[in-house]
């Protein structure tokens, strides 16, 4: 026998052999649909009787096999059943004659045979035959399934004769040797009389008898034979017929440990047919079972399980066969099959190891020369039993073998096909398998190596069967799963690879379905390139979303009524994780950034690579990059447009590497770190683009709270002067800008200012609005420095004390004097001295413009945008005043203001003041001058708190006051300097100079005297005109500013006569009478009050008279200041015509 059957198991020696064929030309479709019903009826139970008949059905069966029908009776074909077609009577005669030719090649062994006939109608089919069955065609033959019983049952009443013949004991008869085919020649010119011979013979039949009876369904009788064969054939060392009767006996003890069967298959053996013997049913019943499965309560199951082998002898006893089969070389193929059954067996057994042995010991088994069909066979069995026995590896190690072998070169056509789908089942005995998902969880298991080798086998196999889409798919799992394993010479050869073949094929994300149903997952390239981080970027300063403060608050939530619960805490912490704390805008680029790092030992391109997201309607716009070999952390932006608002996830990215587009996911990234995937996307605003008048600024600005500032502008001015800074607001968004807000922000200076910095009119800018997309609005900002004037450093040479006064003391009249700054002379303090040389000192001045703005559906919704503008100041010195002093003035009312002034510019400069000429300085130059001002009424500002409880709010109350006063001071004076040559023009303040002495010459007294003569108030330079002869008439008013009442007071009127030469004359008796006294009383006067007294003159002389008023000492005047007490001084000129 040189054909083995690797489908035999233990239980296939209690079946008939039954062959199925057809006849003449019948489609393959239709053959097999018969033969599908026909192997269907694989056990009959016997009529009127017990037992149970199990059938064996093939297709094919060699010839050679069934010459070994005696050694083993279910390798005997004891049936035959053909199938054929004939559509006419004429083609009948030639049909039957080929049903008998069938016949004579079994027909040594044949018990019965039928013939099934389709298409053939009339007078023949008609005609009642038992071997012949006519059907009219394929879907109408009901009655196939009834004529295979009542075949098995002839085959049975055949097997039971020849059982009953063989069984039965005639000693008088000679009991005939039973051979294999090889012994026939060995036993020529034997003696047949020996008693060596005739116990062989016994043996041999003892051992047949048992294969009937086994077959016959009686496992009982079976058991006794193979023993009572075993201990004849043991004596006369008939080894290989006593390796056939210990594979009986071991096959017996199996149907009786294992009724299900050791084959493996869906379904036991004996349920297929629905019924089961009454001693089946007996050791099955519910209960009856001991602990080996023997039920101890009848004889019959008493005997048995003394004949039976226990499930360990059965092994033994399979040893033990397969070493006497192994002493033949020609029962190799007995051999090998013995090996196979014992296996399965084991594997019932899970004794893996014992079974691999078997395994083993059949690997080396030497048969004939076999085809490579044999061979896939062979090798494809071997890979299922050691997968039975759970050796993986060692199954697709010979899987794998039976592949190769599919596509072996001596074979014409090879079948690439069979060698692809054999590699695939190969994969799960490697650790393999084709998701890559499989391979991102925990460390790699398998052997790298191999596993590598047999996806190259795979690709080379999908190129063969023409299928680049499976080669694509298989070298980008390679590529993927094993890249840490790849040389940098087979990373090169394997992109190579891939490159090509996607030239022809582009690798996808869709599931590659097989023929046999096994779909093969996308494979996204999650390491070409590496990312490490996700980073989901907050728009730029200037286009971040602000929400408009509610009444409550930002941070006050109205979802609990209770301040802090943990509950909630956790809840929104997990929420957190997921949901960032920045919003998007509709309409406006987003950003995600992405840390990637490259593998390969080359540059990578990534082409087409973008953002996945859910949620909201999203544009991404694909971005292209190429990474440097081995380039580590390498930051890359992807972006792209929501279109509409919601909640937005970014799931992951999508890639083109090497002509292979990926979609990657975060969830199957483990290692990414994220700081969260999902953002609000709010409704569209506006963007608003601002440009400027001025350059921009090489400082960038950097604010406390932390805020960007987009644009950063610089201007250099002189102290005092005053520039225009035209913005330009321009909208470049989609939605049209509906609110603008404007504020501003000094920060970083330390210098005092004066006066408003920045200032401007937003009504002429908000005139322009709605501002539509495109169009650009004009806002114009005034720029004003006005820092400090004074210079505190006393580095000038002191001006002359002549003419210098702040104790009131009359001059002749201010003067101006040039000087010049002392260098001789040094200063002790060495603080001082690092002062020197400080008038040149550039200050700088840096505020913040913001623009707060909205518009569109986003302001519907309560969101706005900043943007902040940074400008940047350098204030260059201009004038200094040096000095300041003050002298009395002609009038009561008016004082003269003395000011030192210097030019710390480069160049010439011309300073001016209200009413006054100008004053030309030349660079470097200090000059005086004199001012006549009106003195300043400071009773209305807010006086020093007294009140002990507001004692720390007096030294910032006193501060607004001075600052008022010198505010109101500065407007009076109205000081601007210009410097011609560089049209440039700028105001001066004093704030900064005035001392309290001097506030305090310029303020007016609370106390106002006014003098009226004839109806005209005397004061300054005023000369009242008066006939002699004619009373003038005299009015002397107090008006009371002070709080306090005040008075009374007299005061006595003593006219004089000054001769311009130092000589006053007040013997003027008889020049001047008064009507009246000479003497004005005036009565207590309340604030706010005025009180008048009246009085008269008469002069009897020409010429100009004085009245030099002074007042009584007494308790009143007394405790008032001499400053409250200064009368105007009065001239008179008496004529002697009318005035």
């Amino acid at each position: 026998m040189s054909v083995p059957d690797y489908m035999q198991c233990a239980e296939d020696h209690q079946t008939l052999l039954v062959v199925v064929q057809p006849i003449g030309i019948v489609p393959e479709e239709s053959f097999f649909r018969i033969y599908k019903r026909i192997s269907a009826v694989s056990q009959v139970n016997v009529r009127d009787s017990q037992r149970v008949l199990y059938i064996r059905y093939r297709h094919h069966y060699p010839p050679e096999n069934n010459e070994w029908g005696d050694f083993q009776t279910h390798r005997k074909v004891v049936g035959l059943i053909t199938i054929t077609e004939c559509s006419s009577a004429k083609e009948w005669p030639q049909t039957f004659e080929k049903f008998h030719l069938q016949k004579e090649m079994y027909g040594s062994t044949l018990y019965d045979s039928r013939l099934f006939v389709f298409g053939l109608q009339g007078e023949i089919a008609e005609q009642p035959r038992t071997d012949v069955a006519f059907y009219p065609g394929y879907n109408e033959c009901e009655t196939v399934e009834k004529r295979i019983e009542d075949f098995i049952e002839s085959l049975f009443i055949v097997l039971e004769s020849k059982r009953l013949d063989r069984a039965t004991d005639k000693s008088g008869d000679k009991i005939p040797l039973l051979c294999v085919p090889f012994e026939k020649k060995d036993f020529v010119g034997l003696d047949t009389d020996s008693r060596h011979y005739k116990k062989r013979c016994q043996g041999r039949m003892r051992k047949h008898v048992g294969d009937l009876c086994l077959q016959a369904g009686m496992l009982q009788d079976s058991l006794v034979h193979y023993h009572m064969a075993v201990e004849l054939l043991r004596s006369v060392n008939d080894f290989l017929w006593l390796g056939a009767a210990l594979e009986g006996l071991c096959s017996a003890s199996v149907i009786y440990h294992y009724p299900g069967g050791t084959g493996g298959k869906v379904g036991s053996r004996r349920a297929q047919g629905g019924s089961l013997s009454a001693e089946a049913g007996n050791r099955h019943r519910p209960g009856a079972l001991t602990s080996n499965g023997i039920n101890a309560d009848t004889s019959a199951e008493i005997g048995r399980a003394k004949n039976c082998l226990s499930p360990e002898d059965i092994i033994e006893k399979y040893k033990e066969a397969i070493s006497y089969y192994g002493k033949y070389k020609n029962a190799g193929v007995i051999e090998l099959e013995a090996c196979v059954k014992a296996v399965r067996v084991l594997a019932m057994q899970k004794r893996s190891m014992e079974a691999s042995e078997f395994l083993q010991n059949a690997v080396y088994i030497n048969l004939r020369q076999l085809s490579e069909e044999e061979k896939i066979q062979r090798y494809s069995i071997l890979s299922e039993l050691y997968e039975r026995i759970g050796f993986h590896r060692k199954s697709a190690f010979f899987k794998r073998i039976a592949a190769m072998q599919c596509a072996a070169p001596s074979i014409p056509e090879p079948g690439w096909r069979a060698c692809y789908k054999l590699l695939l089942e190969t994969l799960p005995g490697y650790s393999l398998s084709l998701d890559p998902q499989d391979f991102s969880k925990g460390t790699h298991r398998g052997w790298a190596a191999v596993q590598m080798r047999l996806l190259h086998e795979l690709v080379y196999a999908s190129r063969r069967m023409g299928n680049p889409a499976l080669c694509v798919r298989h070298l980008s799992f390679l590529l993927q799963t094993m890249l840490d394993f790849l040389s940098d010479q087979e990373k090169k050869d394997v992109t190579q690879s891939l490159e090509s073949y996607t030239a022809k094929c582009p690798g996808t994300m869709e599931v590659i379905t097989l023929p046999d149903g096994l779909k093969l997952p996308p494979v996204p390239f999650t390491k070409l390139p590496i990312v490490k981080s996700v980073k989901l970027l907050n728009l730029p300063t200037s286009l971040r979303p602000h929400k408009m403060k509610s009444l409550l608050g930002q941070n006050v939530s109205t979802k609990s009524p209770f301040i802090y619960s943990p509950i909630i805490a956790h809840s929104r912490g997990e929420e957190r994780n997921k949901k960032i704390d920045f919003q998007w805008v509709q309409g406006d680029v987003c950003e995600v950034q992405l840390m990637v790092y490259n593998p390969m030992p080359f540059e990578l391109r990534v082409e087409n690579m973008g953002l996945l997201t859910t949620g909201v309607e999203f544009e991404s716009l694909p971005a292209a990059l190429s990474l440097p070999a081995e380039s580590g952390l390498y930051p890359v932006t992807l972006v792209g447009v929501p279109q509409t608002t919601g909640q937005i996830t970014v799931n992951g990215y999508h890639t083109s590497v090497f002509g292979v587009f990926s979609d990657c996911l975060l969830d199957n990234l483990p290692g990414v770190k994220t700081n969260g995937c999902t953002v609000e996307v709010i409704p569209a605003l506006p963007r608003l683009q601002i440009s400027t008048s001025l350059p921009r600024s090489a400082h960038t600005l950097q604010p406390s709270s932390g805020d960007e500032i987009s644009t950063n502008v610089s201007v250099q001015l002189y102290n005092g002067e005053t520039q225009e800074l035209i913005i330009k607001l321009e909208n470049i968004g989609t939605e049209p800008l509906e609110k603008l807000e404007v504020t501003a922000k000094t920060v970083n200076t330390k210098e005092k200012l004066y006066g408003d910095f920045l200032s401007w009119n937003l009504e002429d800018t908000l005139c322009q609005f709605p501002l539509k997309p495109g169009k650009i609005a004009t806002f114009i900002v005034n720029i004003k420095v006005k820092l400090d004037f004074s210079c505190q450093e006393n580095l000038l040479q002191d001006l002359s004390d002549d003419g210098i006064s702040v104790s009131g003391l009359p001059l002749s009249s201010p003067f101006r004097q040039v000087v010049k700054p002392r260098v001789e002379t040094k200063p002790l303090n060495p603080q001082e001295s690092s002062k020197v040389g400080d008038f040149s000192h550039v200050k700088t001045l840096e505020a913040i413009l913001n623009f707060k703005y909205s518009g569109g559906p986003g302001h519907a919704e309560g969101y706005y945008r900043n943007l902040a503008l940074g400008l940047h100041v350098e204030v260059e010195p201009s004038v200094f005043f040096t000095r300041i002093s003050t002298l009395p003035a002609t009038s009561t009312r008016q004082c003269h203001l003395l000011l030192d002034v210097f030019n710390s510019t480069e160049h010439e400069l011309t300073i001016s003041a209200r009413n006054n000429e100008d004053l030309i300085l030349h660079a470097g130059e200090c000059q005086r001058m004199a001012i006549q001002v009106d003195k300043f009424n400071f009773e209305s500002f807010p006086e020093s708190p007294t009140d002990g409880a507001q004692l720390a709010n007096a030294k910032q109350l006193e501060e607004e006051r001075q600052q008022a006063r010198g505010l109101e001071i500065n407007s009076k004076l109205d000081i601007c300097w210009k410097i011609p040559s560089l049209k440039r023009e700028g105001e001066a303040s004093v704030e900064g100079v005035l001392n309290q002495l001097v506030l305090e010459h310029l303020q007016l007294a609370p106390l106002q005297w006014d003098i009226l003569v004839n109806g005209k108030v005397c004061d300054c330079d005023v000369v009242v005109t008066c006939q002699v002869g004619d009373p003038v008439p005299l009015q002397v008013k107090l008006t009371n500013w002070s709080k306090h009442s005040v008075g009374p007071f007299a005061l006595t009127m003593m006219p004089y006569q000054d001769y311009q030469n130092g000589v006053h004359n007040y013997d003027l008796q008889d020049a001047i009478t008064f009507v009246g006294s000479n003497t004005f009383y005036i009565d207590t006067v309340k604030p706010t009050k005025d009180s008048v007294y009246f009085g008269s003159l008469l002069f009897l002389y020409t010429g100009d008279f004085y009245l030099n008023i002074k007042f009584h000492e007494d308790n009143c005047s007394r405790e008032l200041p001499l400053s409250w007490l200064c009368l105007p001084s009065v001239h008179i000129r008496a004529t002697d015509g009318p005035s």
